[in-house]
């Protein structure tokens, strides 16, 4: 046995908004594609989530709001009814192991193929530029398709999709949701002037680029409370597509999450550097200056070991940590970190598809 970690309050319960959580480790998101074609969650997966439950909260992998939001095979959706059944056996699995999980809620924009679309049809984004890479089908790896701008008249639609979304999610037994407006898909392609070169009031201004995402958390708000939202937003990440930052990546995100602070959401969930790669950030941006603009709760995410989460907690700059891949292969994550036990790392060919190997099999650690 070893003698747990008790100089932080890392490991201390803590409210985020109307959350009540166990403790400050949260569970990031994490595709896995492990659903079948119907985007429905079932009991493996409600095993899964179950044996994290130990995290203080966990942030569900990204859910497809609707078909047109849908980039990659095998990934799980929230706009269907039997969806929405499936999730709830993966609620109330994680809330009978005294879990706390949210949902969150994912539109990937441009980023997916014709093959994944309805009847066929073009992606929709902000404007007409075509993405870098390949997304997954049923039939393998193909290039991600050219989109088409949506109309501005086809926008409340799209607002809508989140709004009939987050309502599944509540039916889903959920505890929250999570707005997923990060890693260069559709909201954050509405951000970025690299990827939107509209002119109507959803183009041109940071106001403007930042009205999508506002209007979407102003509509989830209404159906959960500002007490039970949050809100994910990565800067500088280039995913989905080689998206390049924005041009003022500063004036940008610092003027959006001001106009969050007005929601009073339960927190804000931050990727400091880009998604699972990199914490180094390009010239000019200072990550901690903008999540200091952030008045409520804070989660920092991206490549953080216990010493780092220690130190940046003790430092007042974050609230919280979230960890992504090390809960993949330790499902006692937060009693490994608090014992100082030795961390399993997953290899890469566990990381999507498959069925229970890799999933579900990973061993809990004697402390």
């Amino acid at each position: 046995m070893t003698h747990p970690i008790t100089d932080t309050d890392l490991f201390q319960p803590v409210t985020f908004g109307s959350l009540e959580l166990a403790n400050r480790i949260v569970m990031a998101p994490l595709t896995r594609s492990r659903v079948g074609k119907d985007g429905i969650p079932n009991e493996m997966h409600a095993e899964y989530y179950a044996q994290r439950a130990s995290a203080g909260l966990i942030i569900s992998e990204a859910t497809n709001i609707s078909a047109q939001g849908r980039g990659y095979a095998m990934t799980p959706g929230i706009w269907t009814d039997e969806q929405v059944a499936g999730w709830k056996k993966v609620t109330d699995a994680v809330h009978a192991a005294g879990g706390k999980i949210v949902s969150q809620l994912w539109h990937v924009g441009r980023f997916s193929s014709v093959d994944l679309q309805p009847n066929g049809e073009s992606p929709v984004a902000p404007s007409a530029i075509q993405a870098e890479g390949k997304t997954y089908t049923v039939d393998g790896f193909v290039p991600v398709s050219k989109p088409r701008a949506l109309e501005t008249d086809e926008i409340p639609g799209v607002i809508e999709q989140y709004r009939v979304a987050a309502g599944n999610a509540k039916r889903a037994g959920f505890d929250g949701v999570e707005v997923h407006s990060a890693n260069s898909y559709l909201l954050d392609q509405f951000l970025r002037d690299s990827t939107n070169q509209r002119t109507d009031q959803y183009g041109g201004s940071i106001e403007n680029r930042a009205r999508l995402t506002l209007e979407v958390t102003e509509a989830v708000v209404k159906i959960w409370g500002n007490d039970k939202v949050g809100i994910r937003l990565s800067p500088v990440t280039p995913d989905a597509g080689n998206t390049p930052p924005d041009s003022n990546v500063m004036a940008m995100y610092g003027y959006l999450i001001e106009q969050l602070n007005q929601f009073d959401l339960a927190y804000m969930h931050f990727v400091e550097g880009a998604t699972a790669t990199s914490r180094t950030v390009p010239e000019g941006v200072d990550m901690d200056a903008l999540s200091a603009l952030f008045k409520g709760s804070y989660i920092g995410n991206n490549n953080y070991d216990l010493e780092m989460a220690l130190e940046r907690r003790a430092q007042g700059k974050i609230d919280a940590v979230a960890f992504g891949r090390l809960f993949i292969s330790n499902p006692d994550l937060v009693a490994r970190l608090q014992h100082g036990a030795k961390l399993t790392i997953a290899p890469h060919e566990s990381y999507y598809g498959g069925g229970k190997k890799g999933y579900t099999d990973w061993p809990t650690g004697a402390y």
